[in-house]
């Protein structure tokens, strides 16, 4: 790395010179490498890698985090947490690292095989360090919270205790089956870019289709720098309840072939597992986008925000992700380009910057939650001046009706609190109503899908995730499930709405006092928890954290499970996942 002074006043320090958008990375292993990798991996303690760091993984082998190499090591990773440094001096703002829990094998100086969930091997690694890392630090400082409604937060705690730091050798990638001809990698993309003969490219981060405002702010973007757009959807990890990116890799190629001319735009995809880090990996995003060739971003509000804490603010402000990028823009050889809000102007069939529109000048916008509550959860066609058609049609056949859309209420409370008794009523009421019913409840998952699982925070937290997997899967293919379970910490309910997507999670807290929980129990359990016979019981030697900001809370003495039922049915009933009776049948779109 070069260094340059230029001298400021007495205090000045060495400017360094960016090394992004030069040399890649790239840790691939030669072809002839390969076979002889794989037979000593099968002597190598095996490593089997979450979904996100698969993801991790595949940037890094091929350049995209250049000039990060390697997982990493403990220095940097405090250097970035601290400073948005890697040790060496350049811009790097969010970790990427590989969490593991401590065992046989992980140790420094051992090679280990890095394999997906299917057991494929995809690399081996010497460790070089294994240390171990502290939630409430990496949160606070990466994502400013430790508010577990964050997505990654609530992620972190199932995440492994220790880092282990090392430069991989990738045997192969991940393979993917869909889309191949746009997986381009930051050479691949480099090289298609050049040919597209324009030293100006603007690159543009997103996580949602495109529609007409999104079309004419990148035309304006290009336009204003004479360049072509880099269209670099994110096709690896996005916040839980984001459109699949399927559908949206549909819209995009719609788009492109239908509405910009040869040589004006790329689609290309990534797969990178977002942190949901807002200015950060604002800053992030800009810093990956050199490495495949752009020197201009897209900025957005409140870009790669993850919606609203616990007390119903936005994580962060609209603006901090803009004033971030533009703040290291000379260093990183990436200029920001804000979004400006636009609305549409019916009289002049136009787009306009809403700052630039005359006061009681007639305007037309939808937001997102109005396109998916108004339109799209309800079957109507989206108007033509909000999205071409290509795209309105690509929406409405992957996007149900709510009243056929998947969605998990979740019960928890104490034990005797209600939760059973109350699903199994609801649950009969909404097969009543046409819905199918998957009911999930505590005791019984614990003598089948748990059996073996203890009373330990972590074999609980155990015992949840598999629940919350479960209903996802329920959810993401139409059903409705209830799950009934005491769930006693906060985080990992959080984990699980993450899992779910929280547009199609409903918590229902049932409010039981204990001494009623303790009145009710037929079992005896609390009264052995009393005597010390039972260890870690909820509610007398172990906690349970209510939640802070449920969507339905239910009081069990005065207000009778009929009641309850009643009003868990008008919620889903306001929220579009069930229909009167006497509704008129929706088409199918």
């Amino acid at each position: 790395m070069r260094q340059e002074k230029h001298q400021v006043g007495a205090s000045a320090e060495p400017r360094i010179i960016s090394p992004y958008g030069g040399e890649l990375v790239n840790l691939l292993v030669p072809p002839d490498d390969a076979p002889r990798l794989l037979e000593r991996a099968n002597d190598y303690p095996s490593v089997q890698l979450s979904e996100r760091a698969v993801c991790d993984l595949e940037v890094l082998a091929t350049g995209g985090f250049s000039p990060l190499d390697r997982f990493m090591r403990q220095a940097d990773y405090h250097s970035v947490l601290d400073r948005m440094r890697l040790t060496g001096g350049h811009v790097f703002p969010i970790p990427v690292t590989l969490p593991v829990d401590p065992g046989p094998g992980i140790e420094s100086g051992n090679e280990i095989a890095l394999r997906d969930s299917k057991n494929v091997l995809l690399a081996t690694m010497v460790i070089e360090e294994v240390y171990r890392w502290e939630i409430d630090e990496a949160a606070s400082k990466v994502f400013g919270t430790t508010d577990t409604r964050h997505p990654i937060v609530a992620e972190m705690h199932r995440w492994g205790k220790v880092n282990v730091a090392g430069k991989p050798q990738v045997i192969r990638l991940p393979e993917h089956f869909d889309f191949q001809e746009l997986r381009l990698t930051p050479a691949d993309t480099r090289v298609r870019l050049q040919e597209m003969g324009t030293p100006n490219v603007v690159a543009f981060q997103t996580r949602n289709p495109m529609h007409r405002v999104h079309e004419e702010m990148t035309r304006r973007a290009i336009r204003g720098v004479d360049g072509v757009l880099l269209l670099h959807p994110v096709v690896g990890l996005t916040n839980p309840g984001d459109i699949d990116y399927v559908t949206r890799v549909r819209t995009y190629k719609a788009l492109t072939a239908n509405y910009f001319g040869a040589g004006e735009a790329l689609l290309a995809l990534l797969p990178l597992a977002m942190r949901m880090g807002g200015p950060r990996e604002a800053l992030w995003h800009a810093l990956i986008r050199r490495n495949h060739g752009a020197n201009h971003l897209i900025v957005g509000r409140d870009h790669a925000g993850p919606g609203l804490d616990s007390s119903g603010k936005p994580f962060y402000g609209p603006y901090h992700s803009q004033e971030l990028v533009e703040q290291y823009s000379e260093e990183l050889g990436v200029k920001a380009v804000p979004f400006r809000e636009l609305v549409y102007l019916p009289r002049e069939k136009r787009y306009e910057e809403v700052s630039k529109v005359p006061d009681g000048t007639p305007t037309y916008s939808i937001s997102g939650t109005q396109q998916r509550t108004d339109y799209l959860q309800k079957g109507r066609q989206l108007p033509g001046w909000f999205t071409r058609p290509e795209i309105g049609k690509i929406l409405m056949g992957s996007y149900p009706p709510q009243h056929m859309q998947g969605v998990c209420l979740w019960f928890t409370g104490l034990s005797g609190s209600g939760k059973s008794t109350t699903a199994e009523m609801l649950a009969a009421r909404l097969i009543e109503l046409g819905r199918r019913v998957t009911v999930l409840d505590g005791d019984v998952v614990r003598t089948n899908l748990s059996r073996g699982l203890g009373f330990s925070k972590k074999d609980r937290d155990a015992n949840i995730r598999r629940i919350g997997f479960v209903a996802a899967e329920i959810v993401r293919h139409g059903g409705l499930v209830i799950c009934a379970a005491v769930s006693p910490y906060k985080a990992v309910r959080d984990d699980v709405r993450n899992m779910v997507g929280a547009g199609n999670f409903v918590e229902v807290f049932v409010d039981t006092p204990l001494h009623v929980c303790e009145e009710r129990d037929t079992k005896g359990m609390y009264a052995k928890a009393r005597r010390g016979e039972i260890k870690n019981f909820t509610g007398i030697d172990d906690p349970y954290e209510p939640p802070d900001d449920p969507e339905i809370t239910l009081e069990t003495v005065e207000s009778s499970a009929d009641r309850n039922v009643q009003s868990i049915l008008e919620h889903l009933a306001v929220g579009g996942f069930v229909r009167s009776e006497t509704a008129e049948p929706e088409t199918v779109p």
